[in-house]
């Protein structure tokens, strides 16, 4: 669901900031997602990368190595690398999903086809892997590999748990551990990496990006559910409980099941594990959830964690930057309230 919504957007603040270094960015992937002999592969990808989104994985590399004093230009290509990343498991995952929409547009699944959509996203990883490469670190190479091979076991993972009414918190956190905090949690690491900076600096990022990515995960989450206080709304919105329709545990479901008699959890059996769903299922699922509290607990841990990344913060540098990270990981959160 992404960064919207809110009166004040820090990750705009943060883009004019990074303007120069961005469009860096945006220049080097128009560049490199092209190719002389598949005309699809730029087709595809320019239908998603420049369909409007925010950038904030690759922001925070550029914020980060800006943060430690980089004055190279290498953060621009390791930018650009993450987004590569980032764009290749949105063409997967609209296809394990089978998404029709993503960022209020036609998915490219639905323009092309399936086979267009993971081909071209295999072609934007091997064009990060690229990328990563030639800054000439290994450090930093080790760190975006990890991440990508991270992000593909979370999607599996969560692949595997869906459906199963006994999947625990545990395998949750492991699963957005994976497809969402991995790839922030590298885009801030690599970004002190290659400004040489001490190890308490670099792992202060890494446990900024950390917090920040689970955070984020979670607040969509619950937005799926449309908030805290969604059950007081009467009519849901048309885009309300997806989630539930594809039959993915997150956060709110996950205690709710624990905290469930005989009777609610015989219909979590039914519309998750089974997938009988009926007309009025997503109603009665979100009185469970607001029954046990389940969203304000969603609600409460997505703080935990700003506040986690937060606390990390202290341990960098004073400078407008770390600022603009903290607001940002308070609006993650802003947009549950």
């Amino acid at each position: 669901m992404g960064l919207d919504h809110a009166a004040a957007k820090p990750h705009e603040r943060m883009s004019a900031a990074l303007a120069e270094d961005l469009a860096g960015v945006n220049a080097l992937i128009r560049d490199r997602m092209a190719s002389e002999h598949a005309p699809r592969i730029p087709e595809v990808t320019a239908h998603l990368v420049e369909a409007g989104g925010k950038r904030v994985r690759p922001m925070l590399t550029l914020a980060c190595a800006r943060l430690c004093g980089y004055t190279g230009t290498d953060h621009v290509k390791l930018a650009a690398t993450v987004e590569f990343i980032h764009t290749a498991t949105l063409l997967h995952d609209d296809v394990v999903d089978e998404s029709e929409k993503r960022r209020g547009r036609p998915t490219a699944n639905l323009l092309w086809d399936n086979k267009s959509s993971v081909l071209v996203g295999d072609y934007l990883f091997a064009r990060a892997f690229q990328l990563m490469v030639e800054p000439g670190s290994l450090r930093v190479l080790s760190i975006l590999s990890n991440a990508a091979a991270t992000i593909a076991e979370g999607e599996v993972l969560q692949l595997s748990a869906a459906m199963n009414i006994d999947t625990t918190e545990a395998t949750y956190l492991q699963v957005i551990r994976g497809k969402t905090a991995a790839l922030f949690e590298a885009a801030c690491e690599v970004g002190g990496v290659i400004s040489d900076s001490d190890e308490a600096i670099v792992r202060a990022l890494a446990a900024y990006g950390d917090g920040l990515g689970v955070a984020f995960q979670m607040a969509d989450d619950l937005l799926d559910w449309g908030g805290v206080d969604a059950a007081s709304t009467g009519t849901l919105d048309k885009n309300i409980g997806d989630d539930f329709r594809e039959r993915k545990l997150t956060l709110p479901v996950i205690r709710a099941i624990a905290a469930a008699d005989a009777e609610q959890r015989a219909f979590w059996a039914r519309t998750i594990a089974k997938g009988d769903q009926h007309d009025g299922d997503l109603d009665e699922a979100l009185r469970l959830l607001t029954l046990h509290g389940t969203l304000a607990q969603t609600r409460d841990e997505a703080h935990a964690h700003v506040a986690r990344a937060k606390a990390a913060l202290a341990d960098l540098p004073d400078d407008p930057i770390r600022d603009m990270l903290g607001d940002l990981a308070d609006y993650v959160v802003a947009r549950l309230n």
